[in-house]
């Protein structure tokens, strides 16, 4: 059989016409953005609005950067940023060639190219994806980890950074000494106030390298928050198998995707950009109500279903939000303390919105795996569940289902399942996680004891706080005690 041929500007003209394809010539369009974190979700969501602009304006190519592994680079850079983008739904799946990414580099092979590239005047806006955990931040308060490991490196070694703040800075220096002008910072990852956020976290990492240099950035950076939404799985065999028999040509760097795609950012630019909202995208005042819709509502849901799904023995989050004790607990999660917290948003039916959230959850065309969203918990957790906790605290607001998903947190975190099996736990305080654990000795008490105890998850005051201790307490109990889904019944009164 002979080789099938690869995806690239050279193959580009090969793609069968049922399969869109760039509606521009990718050889024609300039670089005007720069990303930080090429992974699946960019290329399903920042990278395609841009491509659906490039038509019209080519000055907004992107340069894509991975910070940490050339996986994902080395087979972009092999089909000259082009890649096919899946979009499933339960009636079928369309396919499109995007081209918006027209470089790629793996910082960690050449950071110096990354951080020149950024003292480019002719790009005048970086987007970040780098996950919740890869700003080096403290979760419970949003300030700089001094302790990170990276942070502690790069202020050593500023010149040569690894952290996705060093790189950020470092560019920014090589801005200011280039004399390149302006630039703004699109933040794209699930954290409060985004913008706002990793501004105080750039600021705070200037400051102590050069008070100069910090003064430039507050002169001439500016860091708009935004707000994005779409589920996007890891790609699968099946993706890549599916892709190849619709193009006719090998590509390695497929990604899937559902059909809904939001985007909404603070009309807060310091220099030029694209006309995102020619594609769809929304310009606002202020993103912090759709932000906290998003991040309570989606994505509370999405680790509520990872967790106490998973312990209950479901793979994929289709699965899970079609078990009726989990559907029944988000429901009841999302109505009863959820939406009281939330602004009421013109135009946004809040019920209708939680329950086309449940439509998009039981896509079972997207096979989104429960351990995917469980990653890197200690990190998601102060947003997505433990500011609506502290909302409900403080309006004296009585709290029962909260407790209960952030219990199946800590009886996931701890590492082994209801079948004695052990559980992969990818997060950046496992380490952390095991030390309690094993200081435990077995005792249930104990170990949520121990994981409330840890203030870059609970601060100072929700470990103190004895009516949350008491609830969560007694549900991790529970849960290894009885296992999820009697615990679940429990709760939920259909016991």
């Amino acid at each position: 059989m002979p080789d099938i041929p690869q995806l690239c500007l050279a193959t580009l003209p090969a793609v069968p016409a049922a399969v869109a394809r760039p509606a521009y010539d990718p050889r024609a369009i300039g670089v005007g953005i720069f990303h930080l974190g090429v992974g699946a979700f960019h290329r399903a969501h920042q990278a395609v609005y841009t491509d659906d602009v490039l038509a019209r304006d080519p000055r907004w190519g992107i340069c894509g950067i991975s910070l940490k592994s050339a996986r994902t680079i080395e087979p972009l850079a092999a089909q000259d940023g082009l890649y096919t983008l899946l979009t499933r739904t339960s009636d079928g799946v369309t396919a499109r060639v995007v081209g918006s990414l027209r470089e790629a580099m793996f910082a960690g092979a050449a950071r110096a190219a990354a951080i020149a590239r950024m003292a480019d005047p002719r790009i005048t806006v970086i987007t970040s994806t780098v996950t919740e955990k890869g700003y080096c931040h403290d979760p419970a308060t949003g300030a700089l980890n001094d302790e990170h490991p990276d942070i502690a490196h790069d202020l050593a070694a500023p010149d040569a950074p690894e952290s996705a703040i060093g790189i950020v800075v470092a560019g920014f220096a090589a801005r200011r000494a280039a004399n390149a002008g302006g630039i703004t910072f699109v933040c794209c990852d699930n954290l409060p106030h985004n913008g706002r956020m990793v501004e105080g976290l750039v600021h705070a990492f200037a400051q102590r390298r050069d008070a100069a240099l910090a003064r430039w950035i507050a002169d001439h950076v500016t860091f708009p928050s935004a707000m994005v939404d779409r589920i996007v799985p890891a790609t699968t065999p099946e993706d890549l198998v599916f892709a190849q028999h619709v193009l006719g040509l090998h590509d390695a760097a497929v990604v899937a995707a559902e059909p809904f795609g939001q985007w909404v950012i603070e009309n807060r630019f310091g220099a030029a950009r694209p006309a995102w909202e020619e594609a769809g995208a929304q310009l606002v005042a202020d993103v912090a109500p759709f932000e906290l819709m998003k991040l309570r509502l989606l994505n509370g849901s999405h680790s509520t279903l990872a967790y106490l799904g998973f312990l209950l023995g479901h793979e994929f989050v289709w699965q899970a939000v079609r078990d009726p004790l989990i559907a029944t607990l988000i429901e009841r999660q999302m109505h009863d303390e959820i939406v009281p917290t939330l602004t009421r948003l013109p135009g946004v039916d809040l019920p209708a919105h939680c329950r086309k959230l449940l439509e998009r959850f039981a896509n079972p065309a997207l096979p989104h795996r429960t351990q995917q969203i469980a990653m890197d918990g200690s990190q998601k957790l102060p947003q997505r569940l433990l500011g609506a906790v502290r909302e409900r605290i403080a309006a004296g607001a009585p709290l029962a289902h909260l407790p209960l998903a952030v219990a199946g947190w800590i009886r996931y975190a701890s590492g082994s399942d209801e079948r004695g099996g052990r559980i992969d736990v990818q997060d950046p305080l496992v380490g952390a996680f095991r030390r309690i654990v094993d200081d435990a000795h077995g005792d249930p008490g104990a170990i949520a004891d121990g994981f409330l105890d840890l203030p870059s998850v609970f601060g100072a005051d929700l470990g103190a706080h004895d009516a949350f201790r008491e609830a969560v307490r007694g549900y991790v109990v529970q849960l290894f005690r009885d296992g999820a889904q009697v615990t679940l019944a429990h709760h939920l009164g259909v016991a």
